[in-house]
């Protein structure tokens, strides 16, 4: 663990106003730019910093937390968690006894294609890392061009068009489940 990492654990732990105030400014526009874009608004911003910062703090406190990534990444997760579910209970609203599905025009979008714009953004953010050969090879099979036509495009045999196509999958699935926010995103379907 990076050593600035532990003394926002510590100060977090020891309620160290400095830490605080820092952890928050360098933070919230990372929050506020995933809750403004999925629906939320500047108030729903600062509950969600503040419930994360309730979660993290117990965690933290607990002492059983192990944390593998930076903890700015760990808290943006228990954000978005916290974001989604908080999505995921305002489709219901609890009227007397019943039960009634109350759609609000903020969340006309599901969570489920929120999370799915969170998939392709992380598909597009490690398609992007790859070469441009494999690159364009995925692209032309996307298209739907078969292996006989991306051969001919890029001037390879057949048979070297699938080996290099199945090389920069292998490679793109090896980038994405190597990303933090794959876990997350997987821990949530």
């Amino acid at each position: 663990m990076k050593s600035n990492d532990q003394r926002i654990i510590t100060g977090i732990i020891n309620g160290d106003d400095k830490v605080l105030n820092q952890f928050y400014r360098e933070n919230i526009r990372y929050i506020q730019g995933y809750i403004l874009r999925n629906y939320g608004n500047e108030q729903d911003v600062e509950d969600v910093f503040q419930d994360a910062m309730v979660v993290l703090y117990q965690k933290l406190r607990s002492g059983v937390l192990e944390i593998s990534v930076p903890i700015t990444t760990y808290f943006y997760g228990i954000c978005k968690n916290i974001w989604r579910n908080r999505l995921r209970k305002n489709k219901r609203l609890i009227i007397g006894e019943e039960f009634e599905v109350y759609e609000k025009t903020s969340y006309d979008i599901s969570v489920g294609e929120t999370e799915h714009k969170e998939k392709e953004h992380l598909y597009r953010k490690h398609f992007q890392n790859l070469s441009a050969d494999h690159r364009k090879i995925l692209h032309l099979f996307f298209e739907g061009k078969s292996m006989k036509e991306i051969s001919l495009i890029i001037g390879c045999t057949e048979g070297y068009t699938r080996k290099k196509k199945f090389m920069a999958k292998k490679k793109l699935i090896k980038m994405i489940e190597g990303d933090p926010c794959y876990g997350e995103l997987m821990a949530v379907c």
